[in-house]
């Protein structure tokens, strides 16, 4: 078994952005040369998410509504109390969760219709990672 292990780094413009990773993640895999395994794409950030789902804008938008909603800005979050003012990034973390696995068929990313990888950042305006490990044959 072989790995290949690599970082995809981010320092967003705005607070919260949806940045479509398929690409890079791609490329990984590609040098990887890994034929039959996983991909391992996971965010180094507790105020960031990795997801797969359908990269059309209005969806985007409708996710980043839908996590508003859920967990809007809100200066009485108990996280606050630390100094922080960040509670709402943690818990929009939670909901779309840190990482995902993708298979490797044939060498490449063996996704259903219409998918990609999309990093979710929830506060950002700083230095931040992805860690992307190829595991295969």
């Amino acid at each position: 078994m072989k790995s290949l292990t690599e970082y995809i780094w981010f320092n967003t413009k705005n607070r919260r952005e949806y940045v479509n990773i398929t690409t890079e993640v791609t490329q990984i895999v590609k040098r990887s040369g890994i034929k039959e395994g996983m991909v391992l794409v996971s965010a180094m950030h507790i105020t960031a998410g990795v997801y797969v789902n359908d990269a059309e804008s209005g969806l985007i938008k409708d996710i980043d509504d839908w996590l508003e909603k859920i967990a809007p800005p809100n200066p009485d979050y108990r996280h606050h109390r630390t100094g922080e003012t960040n509670g709402d990034a943690h818990l929009k973390s939670l909901l779309l969760h840190h990482e995902v696995i993708v298979p490797i068929t044939d060498g490449e990313l063996d996704f259903g219709p219409w998918q990609q990888i999309y990093y979710a950042e929830f506060d950002g305006q700083r230095r931040k990672r992805v860690i992307v490990k190829a595991i295969g044959e």
